[in-house]
């Protein structure tokens, strides 16, 4: 690592230098303290003082430190007080309630070179995110956790199964609390020890690569945890974060990265570049983007330019160093150009969660079909504005805690009336363009509120209209993974129809998408009411296939499901008949005009 770019925030490897770096017989230390007194690193075999260079860092060989061997370092800062901290660039650490740092070899053991290669953003192929929090997707009988090693063989088999394209992983990144599921943390380079070693992880990602299934990872580059051992006022002065607590703090009682100072971009960037290099993540997800374009995610407190600026040198960085890996900003705000590459003026992300279809759609959902009537332009609206960002539908973890309510149990009515409407939601998703992202639990009809402490309630499989609903979900998956109308192309305002949305009194809409091989549609009816001869007016002639209903009775609706999926034709116009809160997908194949061979016009030639 070059010095000078650290300093002024243009190095992307700084780990390679900070933290411990075994050698033959002995480990190096190294920490950045620029106002520290004096640092002594504690090992299992003795405490070792580190020296100050010109350039602020503090270093020393530590004979006989191998890796395995616990420690943390002593620091007395400018106040005089002598506080233990884990190390910052520290690759393993162990369990909570201690904060102590691990010396780690890089982990090594990947044998995904033909995935790496092939690898791409999926820009024209399917996406569609499975988020997952490792600790209570499922737990042992007795409440532990399962390791890395052990979901490898468990979580991309089941993915793989229910159609899923990619893993997201809520933050791994040590973290002290629990609750915070890992959005709060103090090793920032460190696999949290809760589900096993660096090593392990490496194992996880080769089973989700070797089943073609992605991993995301959740970046957290807005703040940490303020336990003492970890960054705050590391070295006696507040050195990560803001000196002034007005944009010192954050709303959730952490620190907020000091986002101008060189030295915190080389922090967080080389920590994103690591995940990525290291660990195979074929993405990051970034928390509370919107923070870092406004002061406090605050639009009325103005843009923070240089927190704008860290964002665009980091993204562009991230973007050359990782061509191939996506860069993701859960951002809620109308900042513009969030996923243009920043050549062109833009952030440099790849995709933006988008969080006001994500709202207006769930709010649609809730209300009764008298009032949905009236308020058929929350499905809507996203297309005025789709076209402008590269979006990625999200149901998330947010969407499914704090009284909120999971998915299907935010549906309006009654019990069984949820499972129906829920099956035209996911429908409706699936068509609607833009990318993927569900949360566990909801493939099945999770109704109880994610609880980092319990594993989800696969209890519920033994009854049978969630079994039904689960399989609803893989079938709906698997025609989204087969016919490409669904993801391709769908950032192209040509390969998107409305077929009607100008009737909000009957409760029903219908969309068509277009893709390079295939052409598919669907009609919703969202009303509590069959739906009988619903006109619709195609792009053309040609013939139509029924690919799925939303109310066949292996999905636990009430129609029949025919035993053949029989085509017929069509002038271009087509009457449906809906259940009440149900939705069909159809395949449509226009017919292709006979060419008319052109008669020869003799000419007779004269002289």
């Amino acid at each position: 690592m070059n010095m000078q770019d650290f300093y002024t925030g243009h190095a992307f490897d700084a780990y390679e230098f900070f933290g411990a770096h075994t050698y033959f017989g002995g480990t190096h230390f190294a920490v950045w303290a620029p106002s520290a007194q004096h640092i002594a690193v504690e090992t299992e075999i003795g405490t070792f003082d580190l020296h100050r260079t010109q350039s602020a860092v503090w270093e020393c060989d530590a004979p006989g430190v191998q890796a395995g061997m616990v420690y943390q370092y002593w620091v007395r800062g400018a106040n005089g007080q002598n506080v233990a901290h884990c190390d910052p660039y520290g690759t393993a650490m162990t369990l909570r309630p201690d904060g102590r740092s691990i010396v780690s070899d890089a982990p090594k053991g990947f044998a995904d070179d033909k995935w790496m290669q092939e690898r791409t953003k999926c820009f024209d192929k399917p996406l569609n995110i499975y988020e997952v929090h490792a600790g209570s997707w499922r737990q042992k009988e007795d409440g532990s956790w399962y390791t890395y090693a052990e979901l490898a063989d468990l979580l991309p088999a089941y993915c793989k199964k229910n159609g899923f394209t990619h893993i997201e992983l809520m933050p791994l990144a040590e973290h002290p609390f629990d609750g915070s599921w890992g959005y709060q943390t103090t090793g920032f380079f460190a696999p949290t020890s809760r589900y096993g070693t660096p090593d392990e992880l490496v194992e996880f990602v080769n089973a989700c690569h070797k089943q073609g299934i992605g991993v995301i990872l959740d970046f957290v580059p807005v703040h940490f945890a303020v336990d003492a051992y970890g960054l705050k006022e590391f070295d006696g002065t507040p050195l990560y974060e803001y000196p002034a607590a007005a944009v010192g703090q954050s709303e959730w009682g952490s620190c907020n990265f000091m986002h101008s100072r060189g030295e915190i971009r080389c922090f967080i960037q080389s920590c994103a570049d690591y995940w990525l290099r290291v660990f195979h993540a074929d993405g990051l997800r970034m928390d509370a983007v919107s923070r870092l374009i406004y002061w406090q995610g605050d639009p009325a407190r103005g843009v923070n330019g240089s927190t704008l600026e860290f964002l665009k040198n980091m993204n562009q960085g991230l973007q050359q160093r990782h061509p191939t890996a996506m860069l993701i900003a859960e951002d809620s705000t109308n900042f513009e150009k969030v996923t243009a590459p920043v050549e062109y003026g833009g952030l440099g992300f790849d995709y933006k969660w988008d969080l006001g279809w994500m709202n207006d759609t769930l709010d649609y959902f809730k209300k009764t079909p008298e009032e949905r009537k009236s308020n058929l332009g929350k499905l809507t609206f996203s297309m005025m504005y789709f076209w402008r960002e590269h979006y990625i539908l999200p149901f998330s973890h947010d969407e499914n805690v704090h009284g909120k309510a999971t998915i299907l149990q935010k549906m309006y009515g009654e019990y069984e009336d949820k499972f129906p409407q829920g099956r035209a939601l996911y429908l409706y998703m699936a068509i609607h363009p833009g990318k993927m992202l569900d949360f566990m639990g909801n493939e099945f009809g999770q109704l109880r509120e994610y609880d980092e402490s319990r594993e989800q309630d696969w209890l519920l499989l033994d009854y049978p209209i969630h079994e039904a609903f689960a399989n609803y979900r893989r079938t709906l998956n698997e025609l989204y993974r087969k016919y490409d109308a669904f993801w391709s192309g769908e950032y192209n305002p040509d390969h998107f129809l409305w077929l009607d949305c100008d009737h909000p009194e009957l409760d029903a809409c219908a969309i068509l998408r277009k893709g390079q091989e295939a052409t598919v549609f669907a009609a919703f009816n969202f009303g509590d009411t069959e739906l009988k001869d619903y006109e619709l007016t195609l792009p053309g002639k040609g013939k139509i296939t029924p690919l799925l209903n939303s109310d066949w009775n292996c999905f636990g609706g009430r129609t029949a499901r025919p035993k053949a999926l029989r085509s017929k034709t069509t002038t271009g116009s087509v009457k449906l008949t809906l259940a009440p809160y149900s939705a069909q997908l159809y395949r449509f194949e226009p017919a292709v005009e006979k060419e008319t061979k052109a008669t020869p016009h003799n000419s007779r030639l004269t002289a």
